[in-house]
């Protein structure tokens, strides 16, 4: 075989782009089929959405067709590029394979992006380690005009990853998939940690793009509005199989398949529902949590021709600009808005992970600005958070009972026999069930739903007051989604909680919040009851997002 690769230049019409027959993937170790006898292919220019919960196979089949799987994983079954075998592949044609004809987008885009390298760098290499005819002044060009597709400012070209948002890194991850412009893109929830008006953009792009350029998509989501307002064709897996495929109209509006049937119904609830509760709190008087102008900004370092010149020095970046709200006790108060907005920065300012600028923080009566190193962490048992990615905030090297078990032992609430009893009434609460099956597993050995419970377990073993929730939910299906909204609820009652809920995705605030605070350029320019905010937005902004907001609809 010849290190060129002349289908991936000349395409051959009469071939589907991408097919794979009676595929099967297992991952080193025990044989079990992760994907199991898939068949399916994809036409030039066609979009493909691949639908399913956690740990069903849908990523391990788009990294399996670009053969990203560990060694020593077993493939077997066909999978064709063009009519060619991509397992056939000599390892430079699997070189030039990647990128210049098929691209990943990853759902964690800091798994894609070097911590010491700007992100100019990024592109430029990407672009020269398969263009190398390209000047570099050349490549700049191309690389300038590929971030500004995704709104990425050329300003920020020699930035770090560290400098920017979680949806904003996405976006870098998304451009460096476009830059060598392939004909294939396999996208893993890219759009996971965006808000839904970025969303929109990007995802408008990607399939303006595969119009323009002919070329396929495969969006890999556990989001079903989204798949159905971008994408042609839907497929269904479930536990590594494939249970339901076809033109999206007819898997939406005559779904065949229980476990589909399943996922439609659970993305309807989530939809449909609201809280109800908002009158009842806003008639309390005194707030368990008061932010009066609170405010964080980050000084820009002028660079080295500016001191020169003495220009001015670059504006500070305003993150929490002069906010000012009031949580009431029992209440669940949804932060919305784009990435980049401040929302982030705002919850870690309020907890004084980072130290804010200026304003006041009042906590249960007390001034949470004021409080000594000491006081502060021990006042922090009675405020928690919940991430939005429960694997990079869990210790893969703990159990799952020493991991929820640590707060308790760090605040010193419990000896070591009292934790685990503790513990296990926890676990016990929020599903995780029979707690004797999951107490010395490790995180890399249970489903990102069943992670985000013990994050959840984790956040409320020290009976907290007040939990802040940062796109808890995000990372996960619809059906696993309603499952922890429920027990979110559930717990809400039971141990009288306060919530603070963090979210891009709307639906998700209309079904879980009393309140919705809309958030946009360091600045709250919306509050009100969820049906208000719903039905009778006030704000231009605040309608731009529920304008974008994929609705599912109903058959």
């Amino acid at each position: 075989m010849t290190d060129s690769l002349p289908s991936l230049d000349r395409p051959r019409q009469t071939a589907p782009l991408l097919e794979v027959k009676d595929f099967r993937v297992s991952y080193p170790g025990p044989l079990n089929w992760a994907v199991d006898r898939v068949s399916l292919s994809l036409q030039p220019g066609e979009k493909l959405g691949l639908v399913g919960e956690s740990g069903c196979g849908k990523s391990t089949l788009g990294r399996a067709v670009m053969r990203l799987l560990p060694n020593r994983s077993r493939v077997e079954g066909q999978a064709l590029f063009e009519g060619r075998s991509v397992i056939d592949f000599s390892p430079s044609e699997l070189r030039k394979f990647r990128g210049e004809a098929v691209s990943l987008v990853f759902q964690d885009p800091m798994t894609r992006l070097d911590p010491l390298m700007t992100i100019g760098e990024h592109c430029l290499e990407t672009l020269l380690a398969h263009q190398p005819q390209l000047g570099k002044k050349q490549a700049k060009k191309i690389a300038v005009a590929t971030l500004a597709s995704v709104n990425i400012p050329p300003e920020r070209w020699a930035q770090y990853p560290h400098e920017f948002s979680g949806g904003m890194r996405q976006r870098v991850a998304i451009a460096l998939a476009l830059v060598l412009n392939p004909k294939l893109i396999v996208a893993d929830e890219p759009t996971t940690s965006l808000d839904v008006t970025v969303s929109a953009q990007i995802l408008e792009m990607l399939t303006a793009l595969c119009a323009e350029r002919n070329m396929g998509l495969i969006l890999i989501s556990h989001d079903l509005a989204l798949v159905g307002e971008y994408c042609d064709r839907i497929a269904v897996m479930y536990e590594g199989k494939l249970v339901e495929s076809g033109p999206k109209e007819d898997v939406f509006y005559n779904p065949q398949a229980p476990y589909t049937q399943m996922l439609l119904a659970a993305a309807h609830q989530l939809q449909s529902a609201g809280a109800q509760n908002s009158a009842a709190i806003a008639s309390q008087d005194q707030p368990i949590l008061s932010l009066e102008k609170l405010t964080k900004h980050y000084a820009l370092e002028q660079g080295l021709l500016g001191k020169i010149l003495r220009q001015e020095p670059p504006e500070p970046i305003r993150a929490v600009d002069c906010i000012s709200l009031d949580l009431y006790p029992g209440e669940i108060l949804g932060l919305v808005g784009e990435s980049g907005c401040g929302k982030s920065t705002l919850s870690r300012t309020l907890l004084r992970i980072v130290e804010p600028t200026s304003g006041q923080i009042t906590f249960q009566g007390e001034d949470f600005t004021e409080l000594s190193r000491s006081a502060l962490q021990e006042k922090r048992r009675d405020i928690q958070m919940i991430f939005q990615d429960p694997h990079a905030c869990l210790n893969p090297m703990m159990t799952i009972g020493r991991g929820i078990a640590d707060p308790l032992l760090i605040h010193g609430l419990a000896n070591a026999a009292e934790a685990r009893k503790k513990v296990s009434e926890m676990m016990e609460r929020v599903g995780l069930t029979p707690v004797k099956d999951y107490y010395d597993r490790y995180p890399g050995d249970i489903s990102g739903g069943q992670q985000q419970r013990v994050a959840i377990a984790r956040a409320l073993i020290t009976r907290p007051k007040l939990v802040v929730c940062d796109e808890p939910v995000s990372m996960l299906d619809a059906s696993v989604q309603a499952q922890v909204l429920e027990l979110m609820l559930d717990l809400k009652d039971e141990l009288a909680l306060t919530y603070l809920f963090i979210t891009h995705d709307l639906w998700v605030a209309k079904y879980l919040c009393d309140r919705i605070a809309v958030m946009n350029s360091g600045k709250i320019v919306e509050i009100g009851p969820t049906e208000q905010i719903f039905s009778a937005p006030a704000h231009s902004y605040t309608k731009t997002l529920l304008k974008a907001a994929p609705l599912l609809a109903k058959a």
